[in-house]
């Protein structure tokens, strides 16, 4: 029988807040421009609408993922070998690891998400999907370096990263991220990782600005997280969702824009945001070879293969950490 259990390494106080979401609204609401980093997004309602944008028509990365995936397992299973514990960064529904997992034929799973709920209900349906494999589900912010139960800890590790959530941060976010991954992962381990790749700026803007208006809700949900988890009272309804493609820095940015001039309470702060300012919640940074190799090397990983879909939309890269050298 597969073994299960969760490890809960989010930090609340004594009213049930995560402190470390508390923080980051705060600081970003009182900076100027206003933002709110991106992985707030993913409590469990934000999760199953991320599960739903997935499956939109324009959202294309997890579709030329999915094709990278099932179409270069072989590829996968010679370059990564057997047994190892597969260490799974914000496993999400963890919808596309199964084709990863048929592949290389693990020794364990760990997956590794903020949202509990969500991650304890999919790493039990995984479960249920290869029986006999131990899964390991770890509730932890990812951003840091994470312990890792001790049953994987002698086990060679792959890092999976899948979706192009690294372009979620900024360079210097990625690399302290990359960085985090080796010291949880250690030397001699490996990261798949995906990388959205630049293309047509109208490809990219509708990926974000879908016609259901799914997006929208996505982000509009990090407000009502906010409110609810927050003590806040900022009005959903005197905000819009707006994607835009950012060429200076080869990103889409989603922000909420302020249709009137609102005044709100968060965490028994008050801001303010006038007609017109937005709130920026997301980047989405896309790459090309130089750039994704380049991050890579800054975090600390030796890019070692590349695999795109067969329209060149996507990329999956596999890493690995080396031990640390002199420069020439």
């Amino acid at each position: 029988m597969p073994t299960e259990k969760g490890l809960r390494l989010v930090t609340r106080d004594a009213e049930g807040v995560d402190t470390a979401f508390r923080s980051d609204v705060l600081a970003g609401l009182a900076q100027v421009p206003k933002a709110i980093p991106a992985r707030w997004f993913y409590d469990d309602a934000g999760s199953q609408l991320f599960e739903d944008i997935t499956r939109l028509p324009e959202y294309y990365p997890t579709r030329a993922e999915t094709e990278i995936l099932t179409q270069r397992s072989a590829d996968f299973a010679a370059m990564i070998g057997e047994g190892r514990a597969v260490v799974e960064f914000g496993s999400g529904s963890s919808v596309k690891t199964p084709l990863l997992l048929s592949a290389i034929n693990p020794a364990a799973y760990v997956p590794l998400d903020i949202a509990g709920d969500f991650l304890r209900a999919a790493a039990a349906d995984l479960a249920a999907k290869f029986p006999g494999l131990p899964v390991y589900p770890v509730e932890a912010d990812f951003m840091r370096q994470v312990a890792l139960p001790e049953e994987v800890a002698v086990l060679p590790k792959l890092g999976f990263f899948p979706g192009s959530t690294i372009g979620n941060m900024v360079a210097r976010t990625a690399v302290d991220l990359l960085r985090n991954m080796r010291e949880t992962l250690g030397v001699g381990s490996q990261l798949l990782i995906g990388m959205d790749l630049i293309k047509d700026e109208s490809v990219l803007v509708a990926a974000y600005d879908d016609a259901a208006g799914v997006t929208a809700q996505f982000n509009l949900n990090l407000i009502r997280r906010v409110n609810r988890e927050l003590a806040g009272d900022i009005p959903v309804d005197s905000l819009r969702h707006e994607a835009r493609w950012n060429d200076d820095f080869a990103r889409v940015e989603m922000h909420l824009v302020a249709t009137r001039d609102i005044a709100f309470t968060v965490a028994g702060q008050q801001f303010t945001l006038a007609e017109g300012e937005s709130i920026h919640t997301e980047n989405s940074h896309k790459f090309d070879p130089r750039t994704s190799n380049m991050l890579l090397h800054a975090g600390g990983w030796e890019p070692v293969a590349r695999w795109t879909d067969g329209e060149g939309r996507f990329s999956l890269l596999l890493a690995e950490a080396r031990p640390n050298r002199m420069a020439p």
